[in-house]
């Protein structure tokens, strides 16, 4: 342990002897929030000069100290909780009244450590100086830290230039980051806010929320490597699903005529600024409908979520160096135009080999599993993706990049698929469902042959899925979202890491 870590010890172990209770059992019961007090604290001026404080005259509030500075036979403290900060004003004969000043000589003195949890009551009032603070007159021990915080230092100008900024610190102790770093913690409550914006939006449309299994015999409903387990009762593997499409098609079978469910995901592949191999999605299945109808609820729910999210109740949002604009319509792109657009290349027309033959020179890793669909959205993602940074809806796609797609009704070798791109990312996947099962399972033969080939993203023969269709389904619209890109998107961060909370790291080094 560090000198402070055995410092702090000492002081518990002091605490314990004095018999103050540094782990409390009972609750304390908090009125107030320090933000609330600091943005809503009233006062009025007297005639005599004398200020009559108009709220906040009785408060109970708890949290960490986080600055500690003496005045006399006063101190200042700055109390930090779950909203904000506030400062504390302490004097001694009102928390030691009489000749015993032990709790303020040697409690709050000396034991008292940066980080520790307290427990006030006070009233509101303004310093001389303007500031809103608490003016205790009973404090009381919630829980003592034994490990010192990093210290937050600060220029006169109020810009941080010793700080708590290691980025695998900070993803490993996220209870530190959250503590001493407050836009981070601004960060989730605005991922929370946009989920819930969602769900309500959802809920507005009629669709119902629902719960789809997390193991599953079969992976499907997207092209990825799943994770693998073993159930050891049934005596055989299940895979963490990669997708619950197929799970809230079979809804829809059943006779809802709209479900969602957002969930965890889990795809066992490569880590890096966008990708972490567990990850949160939103689907949503809705019958009747089809990919035009779903591209018109798609603006008016992101245009939503920026308003929710906007401090002026707009549609524009900064990301990165670039303000995003949510209110639609937005663009639509087929996909063969954009690549045409960015590149020259006509993919439609082009064979394999010539496309091997572009990726070859523009240096555009492939492999030899590699179909002509794989070929295509290889040179879009390096090609094109880069270039959509206002809200894109990507149109029509080749019919062999789409196995759950329905084929599209005017355009031969297309389907009727869209995904939307913003800020150079893909953000949403969206198809008019296929519901003909006889085409979906020439599909499906189609993917074995992929796997065949070692492709190990190429999906498997779900009989029982060909079986719900077979019940019939009717003409379905449905679309799915990575939460976790669109707080990116909304929180303008460029790593998926600064919007999960705990991700995905190496084992620590002790």
């Amino acid at each position: 342990m560090t000198e402070q870590e055995l410092l702090r010890r000492e002081s518990l172990q002091k605490l314990r002897e004095l018999g103050v209770d540094t782990y409390p059992a009972e609750m304390f019961d908090v009125t107030a929030f320090a933000a609330d007090i600091v943005a809503n604290y009233q006062e009025e001026v007297l005639e005599d000069g004398a200020k009559n404080r108009l709220n906040y005259q009785e408060v109970a509030l708890a949290g960490r100290i986080m600055a500690a500075r003496e005045a006399g036979k006063a101190m200042f403290m700055n109390l930090q909780d779950s909203s904000g900060r506030i400062q504390l004003y302490l004097r001694r004969e009102e928390l030691c009244p009489g000749d015993d000043t032990t709790m303020w000589d040697t409690v709050v003195k000396k034991l008292l450590d940066l980080g520790d949890y307290v427990g006030i009551k006070g009233f509101a009032f303004k310093t001389k100086t303007g500031e809103v603070s608490v003016h205790v007159q009973e404090f009381k021990f919630l829980a003592k830290s034994l490990r010192p915080l990093p210290i937050v230092k600060r220029d006169t100008e109020g810009n941080i230039f010793d700080a708590f900024t290691d980025p695998e610190q900070r993803y490993r102790m996220r209870y530190v980051d959250l503590t001493v770093n407050p836009e981070v913690r601004e960060i989730f409550l605005k991922r929370s806010k946009m989920i819930k914006t969602i769900r309500a939006y959802l809920d507005e449309l009629g669709l119902l929320e629902v719960e789809t299994p997390i193991l599953q015999p079969i992976h499907g409903g997207a092209a990825a490597r799943p994770f693998k387990t073993h159930h050891n009762a049934l005596d055989m593997p299940l895979f963490l699903r990669i997708a619950n499409e197929l799970y809230l098609k079979r809804l829809i079978v059943g006779g809802f005529d709209g479900v969602y469910e957002l969930g965890k995901m889990f795809r066992n592949e490569g880590m890096d600024r966008t990708h972490n191999p567990e990850f949160s999605m939103l689907e949503f299945y809705v019958a009747y409908k089809d990919y035009f109808w779903l591209m018109e609820v798609t603006e008016r729910m992101f245009e939503r979520v920026a308003r929710a999210l906007s401090h002026d109740g707009g549609t524009i949002i900064a990301s990165g160096e670039h303000e995003i604009e949510f209110a639609g319509p937005y663009r639509r792109l087929t996909m063969y135009d954009a690549i045409d657009e960015y590149t020259g290349l006509n993919v439609e027309s082009a064979t394999e080999d010539q496309l091997r033959t572009y990726c070859k020179i523009q240096g555009i890793e492939i492999d030899a599993t590699m179909g002509k669909a794989k070929l295509i959205d290889e040179i879009f993602g390096e090609k094109v993706e880069k270039h959509l940074i206002q809200p894109t809806f990507l149109i029509d796609y080749p019919v062999e990049m789409s196995p759950l797609t329905k084929k599209h009704r005017s355009k031969p070798g297309l389907v009727e698929r869209f995904e939307l791109f913003v800020n150079g990312k893909e953000v949403g996947n969206a198809y008019s469902e296929l519901n003909d099962p006889i085409d979906q399972r020439d599909r499906f033969k189609d993917q074995l042959e992929l796997a065949a080939r070692g492709d190990e993203e190429a999906m498997v023969m779900d009989e029982d899925f060909l079986r719900a269709l077979e019940y019939g389904m009717p003409p379905t619209a449905g679309i799915g979202f990575g939460i976790d890109r669109l707080a990116m998107l909304f929180t303008g961060q460029r790593s998926i890491q600064e919007v999960l909370l705990f991700p995905q790291m190496r084992p620590e080094v002790q």
